[in-house]
C-alpha cells in the first residue's frame, strides 16, 4: 500500500469515528464499531492509532486544523479578514457549522466524555500558539493603525476571547432570543467586535495590505502546527 492510500484509509477510519463520537459519544464508540463503519479490520484501526483515545484525539485535532485552514483561506482571499472583527465573524461561523468544535468549546461531557480533560492536556501547545498569533495579530494592526490603542494588546486579547465565548455560549443558553440566521449573529458579533477595537470607518485598504503578510504568515504557523499534532497522533 502507497502513502495515498494509507492516507485515504486512515481519513475514512477519521470520518467513521467522527460520525460516532457525534452520534455515540465517547463512552458508548469501540474501535471494533469504527472499523466496522469503516469497513475495515480492527486491526487496520491499530496500524494507525495506537488506541481509541489517540484516535478520537486525532478527530478533534482533524477539526481545529481545519478551523484554521478555513480561517487562514479566509485571509488570503480576502485581505480584511485579518481585521479581528471579520476573523471572529469566521470563527463563530464556523463553530456553529462544525458539530465537533461545537462540542470541544462547549465542554460537551455527553459528547466528548474523557476525551475532553484529553484534549485539554494534548492541546496545552496549540492553545498557547492561538493566543500568540492573536497577540501578534493585534500588535500588528495596532502598527498600521487598523486597531485602537486606547487598550493594552493583553485588554484587547481578552475582549476578543471574551466576546466570542460569550456568542458561542449564546449559541446554547439563549437559542429563544437568538435573532435571525447565523449569518446575523456574526454580523453582530463582527459588529460588536468593530465597535470595540476598531477605529470608525471603513478600514484602510493600503493599510491593510501592508499588515496582511504577516498576520498571514502568523496564521499559516498555526495551521502548520494543528496538522502536526494530528499526525502526532498517528503510529510511527
Amino acid at each position: 500500500m502507497d502513502a495515498d492510500e494509507r492516507a485515504e484509509r486512515g481519513e475514512r477510519i477519521l470520518d467513521a469515528a467522527c460520525e460516532l463520537l457525534l452520534a455515540w459519544g465517547y463512552r458508548r464508540v469501540t474501535a471494533d464499531e469504527i472499523a466496522r463503519r469503516a469497513d475495515v479490520g480492527k486491526g487496520t484501526v491499530y496500524l494507525h492509532w495506537k488506541n481509541k483515545d489517540a484516535l478520537l484525539l486525532a478527530v478533534v485535532l482533524r477539526a481545529k486544523a481545519a478551523d484554521h485552514r478555513r480561517q487562514l483561506d479566509r485571509m488570503r482571499a480576502d485581505h480584511r479578514c485579518i481585521l479581528p472583527s471579520r476573523a471572529l465573524r469566521g470563527s463563530l461561523l464556523d463553530f456553529m457549522d462544525d458539530p465537533v468544535l461545537r462540542a470541544l468549546y462547549l465542554d460537551d461531557s455527553d459528547i466528548l466524555g474523557r476525551l475532553n480533560d484529553i484534549a485539554k492536556k494534548e492541546l496545552v501547545e496549540l492553545v498557547e500558539a492561538s493566543h500568540e498569533t492573536l497577540r501578534s495579530q493585534l500588535t500588528t494592526l495596532r502598527a498600521h493603525g487598523l486597531v485602537r490603542e486606547d487598550l493594552s494588546v493583553d485588554q484587547q486579547m481578552y475582549v476578543c476571547m471574551a466576546t466570542v465565548t460569550g456568542y458561542v455560549q449564546a449559541e446554547v443558553l439563549l437559542p429563544d432570543r437568538a435573532p435571525g440566521t447565523p449569518e446575523e449573529r456574526a454580523d453582530l458579533l463582527c459588529h460588536t467586535v468593530r465597535t470595540a477595537l476598531e477605529p470608525p470607518g471603513d478600514p484602510d485598504p493600503e493599510a491593510v495590505a501592508a499588515a496582511a503578510p504577516a498576520v498571514i504568515t502568523r496564521y499559516a504557523r498555526l495551521e502548520e502546527l494543528s496538522r502536526q499534532e494530528v499526525r502526532r497522533q498517528l503510529r510511527p
